[in-house]
């Protein structure tokens, strides 16, 4: 099992994995995760240091993604602000995290959560915007090109306000399936099915928004596993 007792960053020894699709207990996983942030970001690696810091709240510590646009620039048309956890990939995942959108509310108001990822041009991302088109509120691939949808299904839009809310992403490479799950873990608002990237490190941030990041657990397979 990979563990990283070290900072913030802990083993679980037991995540829950009700409501979590195809992930069971049979696919007992080496990767348990478990970021607070109470002793800083040490573990994460963002695309521009100087858009992220730790802050203190009356939660407790979070990850603050402060800067609408970073100075980070993509090779291809696809989000500005990511922090990816460090030297971690898996394959199979249940990716949770507690988030709350700071910035004011607008049509594309939005944040991303980011697996799959290779480089910085070859991964997946979930987009969780206020309302839905083309380029919002759907899940992407970013492959040598400008970010396409491949959801199908998602939502009107994501109803942002001043709150927390939880996310869950759901990965299964052997079906390919992709599910995320918003505030409700028994349904997901966005599915898609995708099997260009087996594996890859998991991030979170926003496309050009702002936003607060906690409690953030992985449970997973390294590649090969």
């Amino acid at each position: 099992m990979q563990t990283c007792r070290i900072a913030s960053m802990v083993l679980v020894a037991a995540f829950s994995l009700m409501n979590c699709g195809d992930v069971t207990a049979e696919d007992a996983s080496p990767v348990d995760i478990e970021e607070g942030f109470e002793n800083g970001a040490e573990h994460w690696e963002p695309t521009d240091a100087k858009a992220w810091k730790v802050k203190k709240t009356d939660k407790g510590h979070v990850y603050s993604q402060f800067e609408k646009r970073s100075k980070y620039e993509p090779p291809h048309r696809s989000p500005y602000n990511i922090a990816l956890l460090k030297e971690i990939s898996v394959g199979d995942f249940v990716l949770d995290a507690d988030v709350l959108s700071t910035h004011e509310d607008y049509g594309h108001r939005d944040v991303c959560l980011f697996f799959g990822y290779q480089d910085a041009a070859h991964f997946y991302y979930v987009h969780l915007g206020k309302k839905t088109d083309d380029h919002a509120n759907q899940i992407f691939i970013v492959n040598e090109a400008p970010r396409t949808k491949i959801s199908t299904k998602t939502t009107p839009g994501t109803n942002w306000d001043d709150r927390w809310h939880h996310v869950r992403i759901v990965r299964n490479i052997k079906s390919g399936s992709i599910r995320i799950y918003y505030d409700d873990m028994e349904t997901p608002v966005m599915t898609a099915s995708d099997k260009t990237f087996i594996w890859g490190r998991v991030g979170v941030g926003s496309f050009d928004d702002t936003s607060d990041w906690d409690n953030i657990k992985l449970r997973g397979k390294t590649p090969g596993k």
